[in-house]
């Protein structure tokens, strides 16, 4: 293939647009607000509370034609099918060792290097219950001097949504608590898991 990311394959991207635009209309979700044409910062999601979280925000990335980021793991990006990874616009990150400081700087290089990117992070790291949100989203957007968008689903009223465009003042404790009222009210697809 010769485009980068598949966003950027005209057949694909149109595919996803008119994929994600049924998938949403079929299930009964609705996008909400306006995604920022800003050229740089971290998306997080949330509230990650089922399987169902992925392909509901794809479906919502799909049909906005957005071009998103995301880590993963580096043995996805190796071998014969680690080319659709990277196409799919992964980053590779390595999970061993110190992999969160690890994740960081490698994701904070990507943000030096080009000159577009939007990295989609989930703070909770996991579906699961949780008590506290991972950091790493945070620590990437103020080494890369970026803000962060706060995206959500509702499954209460079933809508996809985003905030405001944030902009971390360096005070984790603080800004962690004002990302984290924006979600409050969100219902998660399933809600024994918040």
């Amino acid at each position: 293939m010769s485009n980068r990311v598949i966003y950027e394959n005209r057949f694909f991207s149109a595919l996803l647009y008119h994929t994600g635009r049924l998938f949403l209309k079929a299930f009964g979700w609705r996008v909400i607000g306006r995604f920022p044409s800003d050229a740089k910062f971290v998306a997080i999601a949330a509230p990650h509370t089922s399987n169902w979280d992925f392909p509901v925000f794809m479906a919502a990335v799909g049909y906005l034609k957005l071009h998103i980021s995301f880590l993963g793991k580096h043995t996805l990006f190796e071998g014969p099918l680690g080319w659709f990874f990277y196409w799919l616009g992964g980053i590779p990150v390595r999970r061993e060792g110190k992999s969160a400081a690890d994740a960081v700087d490698r994701a904070v290089e990507e943000f030096a290097k080009r000159d577009r990117l939007v990295l989609g992070l989930a703070p909770e790291g996991t579906r699961s219950k949780v008590t506290k949100w991972k950091t790493g989203f945070y620590r990437i957007a103020v080494q890369a001097g970026v803000p962060i968008l706060p995206a959500y689903l509702d499954a209460s009223t079933k809508e996809i949504g985003f905030g405001d465009l944030f902009y971390p003042t360096g005070d984790m404790e603080a800004d962690l608590k004002v990302l984290q009222a924006f979600y409050e009210g969100k219902q998660g697809i399933n809600p024994r898991n918040q």
